[in-house]
């Protein structure tokens, strides 16, 4: 059957609703289920555009069927307040993505750059903790016309080397994503970065989305296995790339371009991903678009593979 078609069809089956199918058991979200895996939809917070306080932010993301929330860190907002919206709405706030990697990257040459950002970091780990949730998504290190892959690579071993104290301190974990940073561009090259650091906590945020600019989810996820720690979804055109410009491909509705869910999804059950969030990564939008962003992310964790 089509792919497309084949999405189409699974969606008819779940419906409006969020619950997943009672298939047997070649339904790999049906064996997630049963072993109380189930994948948990999360919101980037920044994607609410709706003018309202941040508790009915948080329950907006509810009314939607979002699990979770997804913050920047270091935060501005209190803390405090951010543990009551959460706790008021059930709406849970697994991982914080620290904002500071790309201005200030873990790969500078200059070490009062690494320095900052790993102190970041490590504030991003304590604040995580504090809001109940496990994770702190993390860039490695940039690659540019001005600091050489060897640098790059050099400098970012050291500095997330250097960040096995603060994990260690407040029993968090750190996720290392792929972004159009033009560093660790294969899953071999992922893993063995990851074996070079060597700690059970410091693993990988795979970007679903971002890798057809250069490959094949599903083979990531294959190589990667058990150091996936989350999980990003967005989509992405190949021929939208090619015929529009780079940036276009991700121009694209969930479901609508090159991804082959069904394949990922059947793909992460059998290589034991145990990171239980999909969390989607887009422009923001008011509550009419979000609904259409909450289904498509529905039909995602519903499909059959």
């Amino acid at each position: 059957m089509d792919r497309k078609k084949f999405i189409k069809s699974a969606a008819l089956l779940a419906g409006s609703t969020i619950s997943l199918p009672h298939t047997s058991l070649s339904n790999p979200l049906s064996q997630l289920t049963q072993q109380g895996k189930r994948l948990k939809k999360g919101v980037g917070f920044d994607m609410i555009k709706e003018e309202i306080s941040l508790g009915d932010k948080f329950k907006l993301a509810k009314d939607l069927g979002f699990d979770g929330i997804e913050f920047n860190s270091p935060i501005d907002l209190d803390i405090k307040e951010l543990i009551k919206a959460s706790q008021g709405s059930g709406v849970e706030i697994p991982s914080l993505v620290n904002k500071d990697h790309w201005t200030k990257p873990l790969s500078d040459p200059d070490a009062s750059v690494r320095n900052y950002t790993i102190a970041s970091v490590g504030k991003s780990l304590q604040e995580v903790k504090e809001l109940g949730g496990d994770t702190v998504l993390v860039v490695p290190g940039v690659v540019s016309d001005k600091v050489s892959y060897g640098t790059a690579y050099k400098n970012a071993l050291d500095s997330i080397r250097k960040l096995i104290p603060y994990v260690e301190k407040t029993g968090m974990k750190i996720g290392l994503e792929n972004v159009w940073n033009n560093f660790i561009l294969s899953p071999i090259e992922a893993k063995n970065f990851l074996e070079k650091i060597d700690h059970p906590s410091i693993g990988w945020y795979f970007d679903i989305g971002n890798i057809l600019r250069y490959g094949w989810p599903e083979h990531w996820i294959e190589v990667l296995g058990e150091h996936i720690v989350k999980l990003h979804a967005k989509e992405f055109s190949r021929e939208k790339m090619n015929d529009q410009g780079l940036w276009k491909g991700f121009q694209v509705d969930l479901l609508e371009g090159d991804i082959d869910w069904p394949k990922v999804i059947k793909t992460l059950y059998k290589n034991n991903y145990t990171g239980e969030w999909l969390t989607v990564e887009l422009g923001g939008g008011d509550r009419t678009y979000l609904k259409k962003i909450a289904d498509q992310m529905n039909q995602i964790v519903t499909i059959s593979g």
